[in-house]
């Protein structure tokens, strides 16, 4: 089991080398429900070394928001629609149901920036309860995006509105809770 997610997460990193495009591209993440930590890290960690900035522009759940401490803070902006929900990790146990998993958990903690730990630790820290970043809050530790996915201190147009509680529910529901 541990060997074909391995083999996923190499095959994945190879595949964003080889396929990454310029470094002026910019990558758009939204809507993105999370998954096994190992494949976000080795995606991540090839989107850092191939130069492309990344622009947040929806729901960014789960191992999604390793993005915040595997990229540069500088590479990554964000629009008024983003919007990170973080969680302790989990896993399956013998029998099948969903244990907190300590490891993982310690693990995306290392992994996220000092001023996102802050953040998490004033809402109680991670644990089985999704925890929401998103307006000021997050506008207070990531610059709002240009057109291009460079970051600005200037403010994007306004979209409709940004997510509600209501439009992430099934990124929760993903992640188990």
């Amino acid at each position: 089991m541990h060997l074909v997610a391995s083999a996923t997460a190499a095959l994945a990193a190879l595949f964003m080398v080889v396929f990454a495009g310029s470094a002026t591209a910019a990558i758009r993440i939204a809507d993105d429900p999370g998954g096994q930590i190992g494949t976000y890290v080795a995606r991540y960690l090839a989107i850092r070394q191939s130069g492309q900035n990344v622009i947040i522009d929806g729901p960014c759940i789960s191992a999604c928001t390793m993005i915040l401490g595997l990229l540069p803070r500088e590479r990554v902006c964000v629009t008024p629609r983003a919007v990170f929900g973080f969680h302790a990790a989990w896993r399956r146990d013998d029998s099948g149901q969903m244990v907190t998993s300590n490891g993982g958990t310690r693990l995306l903690w290392e992994i996220y920036p000092v001023r996102i730990r802050n953040w998490l630790a004033r809402k109680g820290g991670l644990s089985r309860k999704m925890l929401l970043l998103r307006g000021r809050d997050l506008a207070s530790i990531y610059a709002p995006c240009r057109h291009d996915g460079v970051t600005t201190a200037r403010r994007t147009q306004r979209v409709k509105r940004p997510p509600s509680n209501a439009d992430l529910r099934p990124f929760a529901e993903a992640a188990g809770r």
